[in-house]
Order: structure tokens, then sequence, then C-alpha cells
């Protein structure tokens, strides 16, 4: 294909991985603030549009009147405090809908002009089913929130943070792959040795991302608020009351905390170790400048969840720490990519 396709497609994969990153972000911001439950219903269509008037506002206030966060945790909120805690999941849900949008329009016009081959197709495809089932699965999360119990369900926080991350690598290795003949090839011999230690790492890393939802989604980062030490103790104790014993790691705040930070410290370790390995074989100049931005990507977001910790879970800092997820995940499957086997072409010549 011509070089100027190649970069279209390119600049419109990234653009979304960019838009999916927003979302993240923006996300953690809704579920710092407490957003989240702001609205209470779902609207695939005529939700793009806010309330404009102050009686289409009070409309929406009593709406969240009558479910229990409001009931249990809110009573009292004024109309402007509700517009602001609305505003956040509002925008996190309009930029869901003008990543669909974004996401149809230049598909539409790269099939037309018939750029697109079959397996780039089915990999297109499969993204916009990802971003709808993401986009239902927020809702069922948000849904877990709306009874008795006005806090969002730990586990379907987990799934919605996970769908997104997924997406977001899918679409990147997408983006990378088209560009694959801009790569200098990797060897035989350091795929084989070093690509299996990077799936570990990347397992981890998936991983970690799961408990830092369950962290999140059971606020277990605003007790225990001090470093190295947890509780005093370097392994403390009283991680496993519950019964049966497996609840422990999927249900208590306390041991989920404890694994969130263990799971940090093994990729402090897993990773420089991976580092150092490499320099035992001859990278290219591509796979040298990747494992350097793996090495500094771990070293930041191991920082700004110290930091987090240790000064309360401050919006600001958490949403950081949040973003320097996507970044170390991103780095990994950037590293991963580069060692990875060429793959046939996935773009039509024009």
């Amino acid at each position: 294909m011509d070089s100027y396709t190649q970069k279209q497609i390119t600049t419109w994969l990234i653009s979304a991985c960019l838009l999916i990153f927003l979302m993240v972000i923006i996300g953690g911001v809704t579920r710092l603030t407490r957003s989240g439950l702001s609205m209470v219903e779902w609207h695939p269509i005529s939700g793009i549009m806010p309330p404009l008037t102050d009686i289409a506002w009070e409309t929406e206030f009593e709406k969240y009147q009558q479910y229990p966060e409001y009931q249990k945790l809110n009573q009292g909120m004024t109309l402007p405090q509700f517009k602001f805690i609305f505003f956040w999941e509002y925008v996190h849900r309009l930029i869901g809908r003008l990543l669909g949008i974004f996401f149809i329009i230049p598909f539409a016009y790269f099939l037309i002009k018939k750029k697109l081959n079959p397996p780039l197709m089915k990999k297109l495809l499969f993204m916009f089913v990802l971003g709808g089932l993401q986009g239902l699965y927020g809702w069922y999360m948000v849904k877990s929130g709306l009874v008795d119990n006005p806090h969002v369900s730990h586990y379907r926080l987990a799934g919605h943070l996970l769908l997104a991350f997924g997406l977001m690598a899918y679409i990147f290795w997408t983006a990378l792959t088209i560009n694959k003949k801009k790569f200098i090839p990797s060897t035989a011999y350091n795929r084989e040795k070093l690509q299996p230690v990077l799936n570990w790492i990347l397992a981890v890393i998936f991983l970690q991302i799961i408990y830092g939802a369950f962290t999140a989604g059971l606020k277990a980062g605003y007790g225990w608020n001090t470093f190295p030490k947890m509780a005093g103790e370097w392994v403390p104790s009283g991680l496993l009351p519950l019964t049966p014993w497996w609840k422990n790691f999927v249900e208590h705040t306390f041991t989920i905390q404890f694994i969130h930070r263990m799971l940090g410290w093994i990729l402090c370790m897993l990773i420089p170790g991976f580092w150092r390995y490499c320099k035992g074989f001859e990278l290219t100049p591509q796979q040298e400048k990747a494992i350097d931005w793996l090495l500094w990507a771990i070293l930041i977001q191991f920082g700004l969840g110290v930091l987090t910790l240790i000064m309360v879970v401050p919006v600001w800092l958490g949403v950081l720490h949040q973003a320097g997820a996507v970044v170390l995940l991103m780095t990994a499957v950037y590293n991963r990519f580069l060692l990875n086997n060429v793959e046939s072409s996935l773009v039509r010549n024009s």
C-alpha cells in the first residue's frame, strides 16, 4: 500500500487509542470523585444531550434522589454539587459515544475505498464488538451500585477496566502490525529467549490491573497508608480471616491491598531483571529504547503508587497512577511486538 494510506490508517488507530486513554483518565476522575452513580439511566442515543434548562436539571436531580447513594450517602446534596458529579459521568459516557462515531466513519471510508483486506476487516470488526461490549458492560457496572448498597461491584469494575485496557492494547498492536516494515525484525534467538519472560511480565501486569481495580472498588487504598511496611509489619498478620479462605484474595480489603503491594514489588524486580537480562543480547536500536522505556515506566508507576498510598489517594494522584498503568502496559505491549514474528500484511495494496 502507499505510504499515505498507511499513515491514514495508523493515525486513525493511534487516535482511537488516545481517545480510550482519555476515557480511562476521565473514568478515574469519575470514580475518585464518586460521580459514577449520578446518571441513573442509560439512553445510548437520546442520552447524548445533557440537561439544558433548570427544569431539566431539577428532574435529573429528582431521579438521583430516588436511589440509595443519595439517600444513604449524599443526603442534603445541593443542585450545584449534583451538577459537579453529573458532569464527570456525562463526559465519560460522551467520550464513549464519540469513540464509536470516530471508529465507524473512518471504517466506512476505508471500506468503500477498498483499502482493507479480510484479515484487517475482521480485526476492526472485533474492535467494534469489544467497544460495544464495553459500553454495555459499563452500564452493567453502574447498575450494581443502584441498589441497597450504593457501591459499584469491584468485580464489575475490574471487568470494565480490563476491557478498556485490552481493547487499547489490541488496537495498538494492530497499528504496529500495519507498520511492521518500519521495524527491524528481531532474531529468532532473541524471540526464543526473551519472549517467554516478557509474556510472564505481561501476565503479572494484567493481574496487577485486576488488583488495582479491586483496590479501587473496595476503597482499600484509604487504609494502612504507610510504606514500605503495612500495619507496621513486612508481612502483616490477619491476611486470611474470611472463610472460605479464597474469599480473602478477592473480597478482604486488607489482603487485597497487600497483594496489590506485592505485585508492585514483583514487577519492580521482574522488569529491571528483564532489562539487565536483555543487555546480554544483540538488540536492535528500537528494542534497546523500548526496554529502557519499560524500565522507566515501572519505576515511575511504582513511585506513583507509593505516593498515592501515603497521601491517601488524592484525586490527581490516583488519576496519574491509573494513567501510569496504561503507559506501563502499552510499553510492555510495544516490547512484545518488537520480539514477535513478522505477520502477513493487513492492508490491501492500493
